[in-house]
């Protein structure tokens, strides 16, 4: 399975900042700060249930592509991602696998064969999260607004940097989970995703992830 047929499948539903509010870059003491709250924060979650709003962006399309749907989450690596509009289809990773649901016609993919694909899906579940401060996996650039931490990763290994450039996240200062999700396939192709109505902790039996 190519690269392009992996993020087809992936990105289905995922200038780095456009759309993003107006930021300014934390200094480095705010954002040492940032990164411990952030840090405590994620290790408490252990089921996220919400709605979302995907955008995906191609510079030779005129139109972006919008959908959206909803997620579910369990801790450690159990996630749902289920399109509602405009079709239905849905996707689930676990055990290593990407089981796909179009619309009743059912498929698997093995990521546990390939060493890349299982650390592009380990990243896409801690990006949900928002546990991705591994500063020996990525270098990490920390920005805010004046709702959101904006904080921008970068993968250090050549391997995932042919598939994501950037991932972006935006935190809400509030309640330190994540609000919205840009991943930056290269400079100008990205797959936006933004929370609604995010419910944290609520019951999830594991049947939700049966595809």
């Amino acid at each position: 399975m190519n690269r392009y047929v992996f993020l087809g499948i992936i990105f289905l539903f995922v200038n780095p900042f456009a759309g993003f509010s107006q930021q300014e870059k934390m200094p480095v003491s705010d954002a040492d700060q940032v990164k411990i709250k952030i840090i405590e924060k994620s290790k408490s979650i252990i089921t996220i249930v919400s709605k979302f709003e995907q955008t995906k962006h191609l510079d030779f399309l005129s139109n972006d592509i919008k959908s959206s749907g909803n997620l579910v989450f369990k801790s450690p690596n159990l996630i749902k991602w289920e399109y509602k509009t405009p079709f239905n289809y849905s996707v689930v990773f676990k055990n290593d696998k990407l089981f796909i649901n179009d619309d009743g016609d059912k498929s698997k993919i093995n990521l546990g064969s390939n060493k890349t694909f299982k650390s592009l899906n380990n990243l896409i579940i801690k990006s949900v999260k928002g546990d991705m401060f591994d500063e020996d996996q990525f270098d990490i650039h920390y920005f805010q607004n004046s709702k959101n931490y904006v904080i921008k990763f970068t993968p250090k290994d050549e391997s995932l940097q042919s598939f994501i450039h950037d991932f972006i996240l935006s935190f809400d200062k509030k309640s330190l989970e994540v609000v919205e999700i840009r991943m930056m396939e290269n400079e100008e192709d990205y797959t936006n995703i933004k929370f609604i109505d995010q419910k944290i902790n609520t019951k999830v039996d594991d049947a939700v992830f049966e595809n």
